[in-house]
Order: structure tokens, then C-alpha cells, then sequence
């Protein structure tokens, strides 16, 4: 949630595969600025083999340490388990380019601050590993750092949740789910537990109430008993729990009642995803691909990390290219259109973009997004603009400004996990690219 701090130990979604890291800290010390931390200078697994000193491991969760974690955001697949998401056998669909060099020089104030900052300062500022806007379909700014190359695919952390959440809701606009119905109507197993009683849509909106804390602070929260069942590592001697998250969700236990209020919870998404194997007969990787991934002209293929029976990790898995997201969040903001041919039900997007409860979301008590709400795990600004986004921890986003026309990608390693490290520096760098683009529109 925005307002705690975590070190690379513990972010709020993408390690739940991790068996029984130990709890964070606040750092003694001011991180490495993002220049001293740059994975190429550190010099982080170079080397054949690399020296014992740049050597990063998954399994005692070393290699999400900060600043180790500038490298493997963009590794990910050479240290954990991982499933394919295909973009098929088809020619890449190239990107039309139209680069603007006055974006780098376009100035904005941070929140809580008087001193104005640049677009290109912001850059370094909040550690980003690759950024690019389109306006209109055209890249008009593209730019890679740290471990990030051109070709190379990033952990996009908890944006996962909201391409599960599109899945979701292109179902639902389709007729082959139900958002009204209980999640037992297509997963009998939850019947049990605290999802058993709760409808879809709750589910896809993150109104449940849930005995689940994901406060790595505590040794005790729900989380880490998710991230020993979700570890894709042999389980330790003696070890009785839950074996991979589906048999972890049976588990969950109700607290509250579901629709009172927001509470962001990454099991969540992968009931969610759970419903959405069910209702499709596909699983979130395979869906994703035959649905969007072969559809777009993508250049790479993406891929999710998995628990050790295979399963995606819907909440927090998903890794994929800079140029592929952006043509992606171009599908959202285009309404599910793609040069010319409707791939998914604009209704999808519709609905999306009609926002969630904001009473429900400002319960959940997020200081700095006051006025927002969750639909479809999709994070809604209800600015001017009608900006929406995509987040994840240590800085990943999608975010869209329909007036602006407007697709920004960013993806980050930021030695803070918590957004609301780098939302002042972010949001409001954002709103001065769309307001930069908007002034170009012809009369």
C-alpha cells in the first residue's frame, strides 16, 4: 500500500513465490542514487562464471536485494521458474516514431515541494529502467537505462493484476462470466473459505473482506505463509501447508463483510485468475496470449513466473518488453481497437473506465490518491483527464490519458517498493506530458 516502505526483500506482489524470506527494514542509509546503483557499472553476474562478490541467488532472495535488484527485474526468467506467453509466428508490427525532444525539458513541481524538476531529472529520480509515451499510436519519447535493453523483457510486478483484471472483464463483457454470480459458481473448491461467499465482482474490484495481511513488517501476516505455498523451491523438511496458491486461496479465512470497503490484497487477482482458467480453459498466460499477445505484432514474447505445480502468478508475475506494454496499454486506450479490428469488446474498457466505489477505495485510506478508485484492478484517477493506470510496486505502471491520447510505460527498480515513494515525482510528470500533448492538438 502507499505509505509503507519495503526493502527488495519483500514487494507487494511479485515475491510472493519466495519461501520464507526474512522481514524488511527500513534501510540504515540513504540508497545508491541511481547512477552509482546502475547494474552495468556494479557489475552484477559478468563474468564466466561471475567472481563470488556479483553473484545474485533466487533462493536465499539475494537477487531482489536493492541495489541487486536493477539486474534481475530485468533477469527474471534466469532466476525464477517461468511459463511462455506467445506472441506467435507472425512478423512484428513496427511503431511509428515522431520523438519529441521538448518532453526531456518539460518542467513540473513535485508534491510537497516549490522547486520545480525536469522530465529528464524525474528519470533518475525515481531509478527507471525504461520509459516510453505514444501519443496518438507514435512513440513520441522512448528511453532504456540500467539493465533494460531494446530487446530486453522487465518484471512488470503488480501491473499483472490489471492485465488479469482486462481478462476478466473481457470475459464478463462476452457473457462467459457472470460478475454478479458467487466465485463458487465457477470454483467450487473456494466454497470454504472467505472467497466462498463473495461475487466476482467483488473479487475483481478487491472489495473482499479477508483475514490477510500482506504487512512484511510482520512475521506473522498471512503473506508469508502465501509465499511459502507459492515458492516454486522444495519445501523444507517438515513443512504441512498449502502446496502452490491454488491450494493456498481454499484456505483464506473471511474478516469483514465483502463490498464495505477497498482493501488491496494480491490474493485477489489470483482467485481471479483461478475463475478466469475455469471460465475459459486457458490459463492467464495462455489467454493473454491467444487473446492480445499473437493479436498485436508484439515483439517479444512475455512470461510469468509460476509456483512449482506451473501455475502464473496472476498478481504479480508477468514480465514483458517496453514497446509490447505500450502496445498494449494503446489496445486500452483505444477501447479493445487495433488497426482497425475490434480484438476485444469495448465494453471491457467501458466499464473499466467507469470506476470503481470512492468511498469504498478511500477506506482503504491512501493519503496521496485522494478522489481515486479501483475497478477491474485497474487504479482510477477521476482527474480532467480521466487518466487511468496500471501500478506496481518499485515504480512499474501503465497510464493512460484518454484526453491527452496519451499511453505512458514506465518500468523502475526503485529502492522503495511502496509507490508513494515515487508518486510526487511521478504523477505530476505525467499530468505535464499530457498537457504538453494536448497543446499540440490542431484547433
Amino acid at each position: 500500500m502507499t505509505g509503507l516502505t519495503f526493502t527488495g526483500r519483500a514487494t507487494a506482489g511479485l515475491l510472493c513465490t519466495l519461501l520464507a524470506l526474512p522481514a524488511f527494514s527500513q534501510p540504515a542509509a540513504a540508497p545508491l542514487s541511481a547512477k552509482d546503483s546502475d547494474p552495468n557499472t556494479l557489475g552484477w553476474m559478468q563474468g564466466f562464471p561471475p567472481p563470488a562478490e556479483k553473484r545474485l541467488r533466487a533462493a536465499d532472495g539475494s537477487f531482489f536485494e536493492f541495489p541487486a535488484l536493477r539486474y534481475s527485474v530485468a533477469h527474471m526468467r534466469e532466476f525464477m521458474p517461468t511459463v511462455a506467453v506467445s506472441r506467435g509466428l507472425g512478423a512484428p508490427v513496427p511503431l511509428g516514431y515522431r520523438l519529441d525532444p521538448l518532453i526531456d525539458k518539460l518542467r513540473f513541481i513535485p508534491w510537497g515541494s516549490s522547486e520545480p524538476m525536469t522530465f529528464a531529472d524525474a528519470f533518475d529520480r525515481n531509478y527507471t529502467d525504461g520509459l516510453i509515451v505514444l501519443h496518438r499510436g507514435e512513440v513520441v519519447y522512448e528511453r532504456y537505462a540500467g539493465a533494460l535493453k531494446e530487446d530486453g523483457q522487465h518484471a512488470a510486478m503488480s501491473v499483472t493484476k490489471s492485465v488479469t483484471g482486462l481478462l476478466a472483464a473481457v470475459l464478463v463483457a462476452e457473457g462467459k462470466l457472470d460478475d454478479t454470480q458467487r466465485v463458487t459458481e465457477y470454483v467450487p473448491e473456494l466454497k470454504d473459505s472467505a472467497f466462498g461467499d463473495a461475487t466476482v465482482r467483488q473479487l475483481m474490484d478487491m472489495t473482499t473482506g479477508l483475514q490477510y495481511s500482506e504487512n512484511y513488517a510482520d512475521p506473522n501476516a498471512e503473506v508469508w505463509q502465501y509465499s511459502a505455498a507459492g515458492s516454486p523451491w522444495p519445501k523444507p523438511e517438515g513443512y504441512t501447508g498449502p502446496v502452490g496458491y491454488f491450494e493456498y486461496l481454499t484456505g483464506v479465512q473471511k474478516q469483514g463483510e465483502h463490498g464495505a470497503a477497498f482493501g488491496y490484497k494480491t490474493v485477489n487477482s489470483d482467485a481471479l485468475g483461478w475463475v478466469i482458467a475455469r471460465v475459459s480453459g486457458q490459463s492467464v498466460a495462455e489467454l493473454l496470449s491467444n487473446r492480445i499477445w499473437r493479436r498485436l505484432g508484439m515483439e517479444q514474447g512475455a512470461y510469468y513466473q509460476v509456483d512449482e505445480l506451473g501455475t502464473p502468478f496472476a498478481g504479480g508475475g508477468l514480465s514483458a518488453g517496453l514497446r509490447d506494454m505500450a502496445r498494449f496499454g494503446e489496445l486500452v486506450r483505444n477501447k479493445g481497437r487495433w488497426q482497425g479490428e475490434q480484438l476485444i469488446p469495448a465494453a471491457a474498457i467501458d466499464d473499466i473506465q467507469r470506476g470503481g466505489s470512492k468511498d469504498a477505495f478511500a477506506r482503504a485510506g491512501y493519503d496521496k490518491l485522494k478522489g481515486w478508485s479501483y475497478r477491474n484492478m485497474w487504479w482510477m484517477t477521476h482527474n480532467a483527464n480521466g487518466a487511468f493506470a496500471a501500478r506496481g510496486v518499485h515504480g512499474q505502471t501503465i497510464y493512460i490519458d484518454p484526453a491527452a491520447e496519451m499511453v505512458l510505460v514506465r518500468f523502475a527498480s526503485h529502492p522503495v517498493a511502496a509507490n508513494g515513494a515515487n508518486d510526487p515525482y511521478s504523477l505530476p510528470a505525467y499530468q505535464a506530458v499530457a498537457d504538453h500533448l494536448i497543446s499540440l492538438k490542431t484547433p
